[in-house]
């Protein structure tokens, strides 16, 4: 049994979904396909998801009509020879959703975040399961919020893996099915409440069933030749690397290469499951694997760059030395507001973190760090991670930008830079 993982790109159009179903016609084995949301879907639920909190009718109203138009366009491009096309079951799925926004919003933001954008994932595997049973490729669909259980943990919810492993089990039993299509992304609440696994979470739903499942292997069809060695819409040479161990994944995913989710590596290791990345462009190509390897490997320099971060430098009013009392109060606050920190650096009486912008609440923070520390930030900043890095690379990506924080081991070197 195999699982294999469809991004929004790959399923962006109803050419894509085409795609998708001449790459499924070519496997004969057991398959669990996780699909994402249609294209750009996940950004739109999240304009409408802010628009709904705050009270914008108008701009909500417009957000959901342009939705399902969208979703509409792609499935009578996919129906259009078909007599009675199965639009009923997609009407369905809308006029809930329709309901859903009808309801005035809760006071908790996040909750109603996963209530709305997980709409994106219910229509793109409702739309591509009943168009490729419509192709004689017999498919069940699975909602997979009754098997995923999370805690309530809003936008990054935590898998209750005795309890969904056994339910996992029951609902995937390949007796009647040889595929099965779901939902990457979302799962739910004791109460049936629907969670999500963190943004670009699909990834990691995937490795979730296919170690619950004990699969075979995972392969996630993207738009490039499989795991390249810089982003090729920011670098003008790449190199793919075709294979990686489990632990060079881990420490890319971790400096944030986008390639893979973060949290997918772990699942796949406890049980020795390889990860390929392959090209839904060119299915036929062997792409990449990410599995154990004991021996040493020579990389060749990878580069991680993320954009649009803060940096945030706190020193104590009083002059005393930035101790361990301080850095714990600080990171209690950043946890508060649920804020990752990309990067640290710790000087005498300066305490200074990178992190993303995050979409609510910055300058809350900044109110609440400057009641105890004086704060400084700089905004619009890049985080670049060099791993296996050389003179001459560095040279490269540091000439002529200001350097704010420098980072040097063995094997990686970072900067954040303007």
């Amino acid at each position: 049994m195999k699982v294999f993982k469809f991004g929004g790109a790959s399923v962006k159009d109803a050419d894509g979904v085409r795609n998708l179903v001449s790459i499924v016609r070519g496997f004969d084995e057991q398959l669990v396909i996780v699909v994402s949301a249609m294209g750009k879907t996940t950004n739109a639920l999240e304009v409408l998801t802010r628009n709904y909190f705050n009270g914008n009718k108008e701009g909500m109203t417009l957000n959901f009509n342009q939705l399902k138009h969208f979703h509409f366009e792609i499935f009578k491009d996919l129906f259009s020879g078909h007599v009675n096309p199965p639009n009923h079951e997609i009407e369905a799925i809308f006029e809930q959703f329709e309901s859903r926004l009808g309801h005035l919003p809760s006071l908790d933001y996040d909750f109603e975040y996963d209530q709305i954008v997980s709409f994106g994932e219910i229509l793109s595997t409702k739309i591509i399961s009943l168009y490729l049973n419509s192709t004689s490729i017999a498919n069940q669909w699975m909602d997979i919020r009754h098997c995923l259980r999370t805690d309530a943990t809003w936008r990054e919810g935590n898998i209750d893996w005795s309890l969904s492993t056994g339910l996992v089990r029951s609902y995937f039993n390949f007796e009647k099915n040889r595929i099965y299509l779901t939902q990457g992304f979302i799962g739910a609440t004791m109460t049936d409440q629907t969670t999500t696994l963190g943004r670009e979470g699909s990834d990691y739903s995937a490795a979730i069933i296919a170690n619950m499942l004990d699969a075979e292997s995972v392969t996630i069809w993207k738009d490039v030749p499989g795991i390249m060695n810089a982003d090729p819409n920011k670098f003008a040479t790449t190199q793919k690397l075709d294979m990686l161990s489990y632990r060079e994944a881990v420490e890319m995913t971790y400096y944030g290469a986008k390639v893979i989710h973060p949290k997918t590596m772990k699942p796949l290791v406890e049980k020795d499951i390889p990860l390929y990345v392959r090209s839904f462009l060119e299915p036929y190509q062997e792409g990449s694997v990410i599995c154990r390897i004991d021996h040493i490997m020579n990389y060749v320099p990878v580069f991680i760059s993320k954009e649009d971060l803060i940096l945030v430098t706190i020193s104590p009013i009083d002059f005393s030395f930035i101790a361990e009392e301080s850095i714990s109060k600080i990171y209690k606050l950043f946890a508060s507001h649920r804020i990752k920190v990309d990067l640290v650096q710790q000087s005498a009486m300066n305490f200074s973190v990178a992190f993303d912008r995050p979409e609510r609440g910055f300058d809350q923070l900044i109110s609440e760090l400057k009641k105890k520390f004086v704060v400084h930030y700089n905004e619009g900043l890049e985080l670049m991670t060099i791993r296996y890095y050389n003179d001459e690379v560095i040279s490269q990506m540091t000439h002529n930008r200001t350097v704010f924080v420098t980072q040097r081991t063995r094997t990686t070197v970072r900067f954040l830079m303007k």
